[in-house]
């Protein structure tokens, strides 16, 4: 191991390399997927569930997967460093499902399947699993429940990610600043490979990004190609995070958490608590938790005005805040830091909606001051 004071100048030139070559990868293939997309009349209609005015293409995740999947495969050979078992087939699957349903609707249904299908193949066969729950109340779980809670966490964060994608920007910036804070922590730990990794992630999304937020005549969008995917591989770096910070291989680190599931979900905020959020409200109201509607934090921000671009930095802000809390915290109490981060989130998420009742009051007494004249 190396000391926490010493620099491994190793592991920030594969950093440097790997964000370089997945930037460059995605940046020069999305032109010529956007070109393939109007020739093939694929894009992504305006409608009542949409937000957007305009036809745009959706294929960016396409560009995505091929910056990741080509420049994870290009280190493996070149770098000879520890691999994620079976990440590429199950990544395969992902993308199936994704790029399927960005071109053709998909029924949410064989959508699940296919996630529990990539999710058994990175547990079950990658031997990928939650297998200890840091004394949460005391559960130890054996295997099977082992197995049963991590594809469960999986499924969970994919469809998270996947239901934040609904503004410019959003999705994009709340991956970067997701896979940043478990990559930093890694690199602290001097763990390269899910540092590299980490770089390989944000590489792609920032060059997608410039695509998807300031271009006006090549604009794209991720799709649930990209937003699967990128849900997919922080799951997995969360998985990782928890289990290099169990007690038995605390001793080998340079930072350790003793809260670690704890600051992950500060760190996976974002998509936790909408997700968690959106589906009560639809149950409270008799409805499928996969109910199409617009009553995600980014759908409410916007009917207060904001543009997506606020939208995109004001969330992205809300989640830098909630890392930098969870690392401050991280001795705190796994229970106690958890409590907290869900106050605070289900706190923050509902402010938009106590202004848009105070809007909407506003509105009516202004109707009917105008009835009485």
């Amino acid at each position: 191991m190396v000391p926490l004071t010493m620099v491994n100048y190793e592991i920030i030139i594969q950093i440097v390399f790997a964000a370089i070559i997945s930037f460059i990868l995605v940046f020069i293939s999305i032109p010529t997927i956007l070109t393939v997309a109007k020739y093939k009349n694929l894009f992504d209609e305006p409608g009542t569930r949409h937000v957007h005015k305009h036809r745009v293409p959706t294929l960016g995740g396409l560009a995505i997967f091929l910056g990741i999947i080509f420049t994870y495969s290009l280190f493996r050979d070149w770098f000879e460093y520890t691999s994620i078992p079976f990440l590429i087939p199950a990544l395969l699957i992902i993308f199936a499902i994704g790029f399927k349903d960005d071109i053709l609707i998909t029924a949410p249904i064989i959508k699940l399947l296919g996630q529990l299908l990539a999710a058994f193949i990175i547990v079950g066969f990658g031997d990928i699993r939650i297998t200890n729950f840091h004394g949460f109340f005391g559960l130890t779980p054996d295997y099977f429940t082992s197995l049963f809670f991590t594809v469960l966490f999986i499924v969970f964060i994919v469809n998270g990610f996947n239901l934040i994608d609904g503004v410019d920007g959003l999705a994009g910036i709340t991956g970067i600043i997701t896979v940043s804070s478990f990559s930093v922590w890694f690199f602290i730990n001097n763990i390269a490979f899910l540092s590299v990794i980490g770089a390989i992630i944000c590489g792609s999304l920032i060059a997608f990004l410039y695509f998807n937020l300031f271009s006006k005549k090549q604009k794209i969008f991720m799709g649930d190609t990209g937003s699967l995917i990128i849900g997919f591989l922080i799951s997995i770096m969360a998985i990782h995070f928890m289990e290099y910070n169990i007690p038995e291989k605390r001793a080998e680190l340079n930072y350790t958490m003793t809260s670690a599931p704890a600051v992950a979900m500060g760190i996976l905020i974002i998509p936790v608590v909408d997700t968690v959020r959106v589906f009560f409200l639809r149950l409270s109201k008799g409805r499928s938790p996969f109910a199409a509607d617009k009553i995600h934090i980014h759908h409410r921000l916007l009917t207060l005005g904001f543009s997506h671009i606020q939208i995109a930095s004001v969330i992205g802000a809300c989640n830098s805040f909630f890392v930098i809390i969870s690392f401050l915290l991280k001795d705190m109490g796994m229970i106690w830091l958890i409590l907290l981060n869900f106050s605070l989130g289900i706190l923050l998420f509902q402010i938009p909606a106590l202004f848009i009742k105070r809007k909407k009051r506003k509105l009516l007494t202004r109707k009917k001051k105008r009835a009485q004249y």
